[in-house]
């Protein structure tokens, strides 16, 4: 691991006492995010199958009641971070949810709730949110890395899949991030990208919007941290929310299958259960021990501690 490049350490631990500094630094680096969108298909629900929403989007933490409850409920826009600090970086989690990971093709599978992602690390370089370094996104069981323009990260064992782009919002400059329609597999755009139709989804603190139709450009989602009162990380051991440590209770109830192969159950993760199958990374570590992925993924070319400031997932 080089060293090349000084990195100036940001003051300690203000992320491990400030719920709002957490807050302000998800924000800040929060993903304008491309949902492309399918209208057809017997599950699409005229596209809606494709918005992101919360997992309680139905008024209830019952995970397996929400394949159904998406033809009942409007999909307000939400997601997910979760904030872990070390000396050298931030690592920050934005969560995708949907209800249905769906399919219009007849040989294939479907699964009750659907829960994609993305890691950033942020060099903590004395300005207040730091420096954009990598993104390291969620494909169901592979993960792949990108990084921005100017970045010193380099391919480590496993080898960067393409240039993160920003976009200007709100004064300032955003990863972009995208997801194909119905499986919801997560990339940096425009590796992914909307083809016809979908969302375009920007970040807030305090608005949900649902969008007013399968093409809508402009629809603003709410952050939420996964670590607030109520949230996923306190009810992790809710048998209605989860089936086990990360993994979504699903079954196969309200058509869920139907058309298809099969629906399998409890088949959707929240980062603490997101997994690359091959490597060799400990399942969860994108939450709980992401700068350990980090040194894996990739040799960032300045100091990357290893020890952690914040880490509530250990």
């Amino acid at each position: 691991m080089g060293t090349g490049l000084c990195l100036t350490l940001a003051a300690p631990a203000r992320a491990e006492s400030d719920h709002g500094f957490r807050a302000g630094l998800a924000l800040r680096w929060a993903p304008i995010h491309e949902q492309q969108v399918r209208r057809q298909g017997s599950h699409a629900l005229g596209g809606a199958a494709d918005f992101i929403t919360s997992i309680d989007f139905d008024g209830d933490l019952d995970a397996s009641n929400n394949w159904e409850n998406a033809a009942r409920f409007a999909l307000p826009a939400h997601a997910y971070y979760s904030v872990v600090e070390t000396a050298s970086h931030w690592y920050v989690v934005y969560t995708f949810y949907h209800p249905r990971d769906w399919s219009s093709r007849f040989l294939d599978t479907e699964h009750e709730n659907d829960s994609e992602g993305v890691l950033l690390a942020i060099a903590r370089d004395g300005s207040r949110y730091g420096a954009l370094r990598a993104a390291v996104t969620v494909v169901h069981s592979d993960f792949y890395s990108f990084v921005p323009a100017g970045s010193p990260w380099r391919s480590g064992q496993e080898d960067i899949d393409g240039e993160l782009q920003l976009r200007a919002y709100a004064g300032a400059l955003h990863p972009v991030t995208a997801q194909q329609a119905e499986t919801h597999a997560l990339k940096a755009w425009p590796y992914y990208s909307i083809q016809r139709e979908g969302v375009v989804y920007y970040p807030s603190l305090t608005r949900a919007e649902t969008p007013s139709s399968a093409d809508d450009r402009s629809v603003v989602y709410q952050l939420h941290d996964v670590l607030e009162s109520g949230g996923p990380w306190q009810r992790r051991r809710d048998a209605r929310l989860f089936a086990g440590y990360g993994t979504m209770a699903g079954n196969a109830s309200g058509g869920c299958g139907s058309g298809v192969l099969w629906c399998r159950r409890d088949a959707a993760h929240m980062a603490w259960g997101w997994n690359d199958h091959d490597d060799g990374v400990r399942p969860g570590a994108m939450a709980s021990d992401p700068a350990a992925l980090a040194a894996t993924y990739f040799v960032p070319h300045e100091p990357l501690a290893k020890s952690y400031r914040f880490n509530p997932f250990r």
